[in-house]
């Protein structure tokens, strides 16, 4: 505004879906797995997230970029809240879903409690509020459909799951 440079600002939740780097929680979660390791939650996994699955953050930022107010700074969100114990929880029953596994096992055996780290956030959220309603959008993918999408996802593209890893190494 001091320099009347035409901007518009996003911020966003938690986003996921396929091509995510396999370093972050989802993916993290989906090659453990694969692999047949226990997945690393940190604390007690009550740490609550907005999560937004990545085709509505694009579309959010393109009507944004559309319809969007000189100097405003636009906050996206996904308005899908959930501790992260329940999401891995949600990650585990669709992996053995679409593997067709008949494992018996609690969702607890598959999970590995870890330290927390220092100052760990107990709840990240936005208000989603300005978006909303000045420019009436909203995500269209649940937070089940956009695992669904996920999870096969990245069952479908091991090969690349590889050579991203690789590239960092």
């Amino acid at each position: 505004r001091t320099y009347g440079i035409d901007s518009l600002i996003v911020n966003c939740s938690n986003n996921y879906g396929p091509y995510q780097f396999p370093e972050k929680l989802i993916p993290q979660s989906i090659l453990c797995l694969l692999k047949n390791k226990q997945i690393p939650i940190y604390g007690d996994g009550t740490q609550i997230r907005d999560w937004i699955f990545v085709e509505d953050h694009c579309d959010a930022i393109e009507q944004v970029l559309k319809k969007g107010v000189s100097g405003e700074t636009y906050l996206i969100g996904g308005n899908n809240e959930i501790n992260n114990i329940n999401l891995i929880k949600k990650i585990i029953k669709k992996f053995l879903e679409i593997k067709k596994s008949k494992n018996k096992n609690s969702f607890y055996d598959f999970i590995k409690f870890v330290k927390d780290r220092p100052g760990h956030d107990i709840r990240y959220r936005v208000d989603t509020s300005l978006i909303f309603n000045r420019l009436k959008w909203r995500p269209t993918t649940s937070l089940d459909k956009g695992i669904d999408i996920t999870v096969k996802w990245y069952l479908e593209n091991l090969d690349w799951i590889k050579s991203t890893i690789n590239k960092k190494t």
